[in-house]
Parts: C-alpha cells; structure tokens; sequence
C-alpha cells in the first residue's frame, strides 16, 4: 500500500509541473510578428473536408533568436479547417480557409500562435486557399493557351522544314501552318468559352508533404531551454 502512495504522489506531481504556468521569470525569447516560416503538411489538406477537422504539419527550418534555437527544425504545428466555400457555377473554384493555432514546443508546452499563409497565386483577398478564380480567370487562361497553339503551329511549319529545298519550302509551310493554328486554336477557344460558363471550378487539393509558406501575424515568447 505504501508503494501505490508514493507512485500515485510522483504521478501527481509530474502532472502538476506540466500544468503549472510559465515562471515569471523564466528565461524566454521573443519571435517577432513578420517572421516567416516554411510549414510541410503531414497529411493532405482538400476541400472535401469539413470546417473543424485537424490537420499538422512541421517546421522546416530552425527559427533562431539571438544564439538560441528557440523552435528547431521539425517542431510540429497544429491547426484546423475552419471554413470551406463550395465550388461553384461559372468555373469559380472551392475556397479553403485554414487556421493554425499553436506550436509544441522543445519542452512539450503549447504556445499559441497565429499565422498566415503568403506567398501563393492561388490566395483569395480575405486569405483563403481557392481551386480557381473564376470565369473571367478561365477565359484569361484559355486566351493564352489559344495564342500557344498557334505559335506552336508556325513553329512546326518553320523548324520542321528548315533543311528542306534549302528552306524555301517554308514559305509555304509558314503561312499554312499559321492558318491551321488559328483555326484550331479559335475552335479550342470558342468551345471552353461555353463550357467555362457551365462547369464548376476546382476543388483545393493540397498533397501530403507540400510545404506552405506563413508568416507570423502576432509575436510569440518561446521559453528557452
């Protein structure tokens, strides 16, 4: 009996010692809003999830203050999906909105945080992560496609017959290739005009592994080891 009160005396006051909060006068270092960080998910993040589900990812880098490493490189960061605008009508593209909360750090404390994702072409005004931007996005990007099928057409007509009849031959080949390459590339035009209009955007489909740059919208103070 004597033994089973001095187990349930040291478990309880391990228990007390990762509850108890911070000493004031603990040594910490202070990580400064603006600072970015380099996150990579460990499992996929899509907009077939639901807002509140949880997802991780970790630190890439070492973040250093003064000499000290105050969250080295694998720290694990946690965060939560917190709001999923569906696809929709005229190529408008899911829209997904994530949130990361706190950090773990060296020791095992949870600190709270607050980051932001930057750095994508893909992100809406208000911060979210967005499958597409809609139709009039669609039609800038089928426009440069249009204009790709052509040039690749006239290529073909110019590289292809270079070294032939001393490369006279081109100017046939050129003018004719041109022609198809308007054609075509109108005809791809005109239909994904139409169909841009009926179809629903993208899902956001972001794979395990992919790294996500953030930065730091609020200072945290690390407790130095």
């Amino acid at each position: 009996m004597k033994y089973v009160i001095v187990i349930l005396s040291v478990i309880l006051s391990v228990q007390s010692a990762l509850a108890a909060p911070f000493n004031a006068n603990a040594k910490t270092k202070r990580v400064p809003a603006g600072t970015k960080f380099s996150l990579q998910l460990m499992s996929p993040l899509t907009t077939y999830m639901r807002a509140g589900n949880e997802f991780s990812a970790v630190l890439l880098a070492d973040k250093v203050a003064g000499s000290d490493v105050v969250l080295p490189m694998g720290s694990l960061v946690r965060g939560e999906v917190t709001r999923i605008v569906p696809a929709r009508r005229l190529s408008r593209g899911a829209v997904l909105y994530i949130n990361f909360d706190h950090v773990v750090t060296p020791n095992g404390r949870q600190l709270p945080l607050s980051f932001s994702v930057t750095g994508r072409t893909d992100l809406t005004y208000d911060g979210g992560i967005t499958g597409g931007r809609g139709y009039k996005a669609s039609l800038v990007e089928n426009w440069h496609r249009t204009v790709g099928i052509t040039k690749g057409a006239v290529d073909w007509g110019n590289y292809t017959f270079e070294d032939f009849a001393g490369g006279y031959f081109r100017i046939i080949t050129v003018p004719t290739a041109a022609i198809g390459g308007g054609i075509g590339g109108g005809a791809y035009y005109t239909y994904e005009f139409f169909a841009d209009m009926l179809k629903k955007g993208a899902e956001v489909n972001l794979p395990k592994g992919e790294v996500i740059e953030v930065i730091l919208t609020q200072p945290i103070d690390v407790p130095v080891i």
